[in-house]
């Protein structure tokens, strides 16, 4: 049977495109202005990397809180829609206001909001998923998403582009490019959000009993206590948490990382419009291997990979590397990210959706504290040794990134037991 999506599909995708703006603009433009405003206050390129990945750890623990608790919330009638309107515009508005900071400082208070914003918002947008699809489409509809996300994203990143690279010819300062950029993202995340924003109507939730924030912490104490129940759904959290961890830590860290080692600026944003354009075609490629392949098994493909990119990343030192690295990261990132948000989709109660994709937020993005404090850590730890391995040089902050490799090692067995656990249930 040919497939199709319904206008609410349609709507959902376009939320993808909309929000990858800003992660695209997470991963590139911003480390520049933060590493501007760090030159500014002589920060050294250690600090720099470190306080950026503290920032996101921030960012993630505030996610990590508030995601399970706002999720829960968000599965009693009539709640879901204005968490999801409430937490994107508080990412959209902290976009724009980025531009303003005044300082590194105030710079990653800034950005620590709109990463809450967007983050929040991702975990009501994930948990429409069995909503607006039925079982045997949230594969492809979900690498659909991230497929054309990538690709979406492009556009505003090369209207940014134009102005922070192109600043000269239209008369402007670098910076005032940048701070340009912020602006044109902000929009774009706006406008691709309002189809969503008006037709989604919750149709799978609880009745609240009572006031609803003490019913939201009530249910997620019996979600804990009934963890036995669930074993194959908490199991594969906690399997997601590690493998996840080291995909955003990639994400979050990539140009940081570039550019610690001293690696030429429009290089390094070249290389990572490259990851988004391979992450197109295949993360398309995964939605059609989902419906003729395990959807665990090709999980477990896209984790081995991830292993073999951070161990690579080890021995980055020179911009080639860099450009090898953005392409195998963008044909494995979109399958893994997608592939892994309609895994749980497919083995949770839909009436239960938020709560466990506010739980899925915790093991995610909330999880990135790991991968980022890790390597903020490990870089400063590790300032000013040189090592050596297998007669290689290595620079202090290849080590740090690469230490991310043991998450994904940990990620895949714990996945392999998870899918077992899961396999079991369904073939009983």
């Amino acid at each position: 049977m040919k497939f199709r999506l319904t206008k609410l599909e349609k709507s959902w995708i376009l939320y993808d495109i909309a929000n990858s703006a800003f992660i695209l603009l997470v991963a590139t433009l911003l480390p520049i202005y933060f590493d501007y405003l760090a030159g500014k206050a002589n920060l050294s390129e250690s600090d720099y990397l470190a306080y950026w990945g503290y920032a996101g750890s921030v960012a993630t623990i505030l996610v990590a809180v508030l995601g399970p608790i706002c999720g829960t919330l968000a599965d009693r009638r009539g709640y879901k829609k204005p968490l999801f309107i409430i937490s994107m515009l508080l990412g959209v508005v902290g976009c724009a206001m980025m531009g303003v900071a005044w300082s590194w400082l105030s710079f990653l208070v800034i950005f620590v909001i709109a990463k809450v914003g967007y983050s929040s918002s991702l975990v009501f947008y994930d948990s429409m998923l069995p909503e607006i699809s039925d079982y045997d489409k949230m594969d492809r509809v979900s690498t659909l998403g991230y497929a054309l996300g990538y690709i979406g994203s492009v556009i505003p990143f090369v209207l940014c582009l134009a102005v922070v690279l192109g600043y000269e010819l239209i008369g402007i300062s670098q910076v005032t490019g940048l701070i340009l950029s912020f602006m044109i993202t902000a929009v774009w995340w706006l406008v691709c959000s309002l189809p969503l924003s008006r037709q989604y109507k919750q149709s799978a939730y609880q009745e609240c009993k009572g006031n609803p924030i003490a019913e939201t912490f009530r249910q997620l104490a019996r979600s804990f206590r009934e963890a036995k129940k669930h074993k194959h759904i908490f199991v594969y959290l906690l399997a997601f948490f590690f493998f996840i961890d080291g995909v955003y830590t990639i994400i979050d860290m990539a140009t940081a990382y570039g550019k610690s080692l001293g690696l030429d600026t429009t290089g390094l944003l070249l290389a990572l419009l490259v990851t988004q354009i391979v992450a197109f075609p295949c993360s398309i490629i995964f939605g059609r291997f989902s419906a003729k392949y395990d959807t665990g098994l090709l999980i477990k493909i896209c984790i081995l990979c991830y292993t073999g990119i951070a161990i690579f990343a080890v021995f980055l030192m020179v911009q080639w590397q860099f450009w090898l690295l953005a392409v195998l990261v963008g044909m494995f990132q979109g399958g893994i990210q997608a592939l892994s948000r309609s895994y749980l989709g497919k083995i949770i109660p839909p009436e239960q959706s938020g709560e466990y994709y506010g739980l899925m937020d915790i093991c995610g993005k909330g999880a990135s504290f790991v991968g980022t404090t890790l390597v903020a850590v490990m870089s400063q730890v590790t300032e000013g040794m040189s090592f050596k391995l297998f007669g290689l040089p290595i620079a202090n902050t290849g080590l740090a990134v690469g230490s991310i490799a043991v998450l994904f090692v940990i990620g895949f067995f714990l996945f392999c037991y998870a899918d077992k656990l899961n396999k079991a249930r369904v073939s009983v």
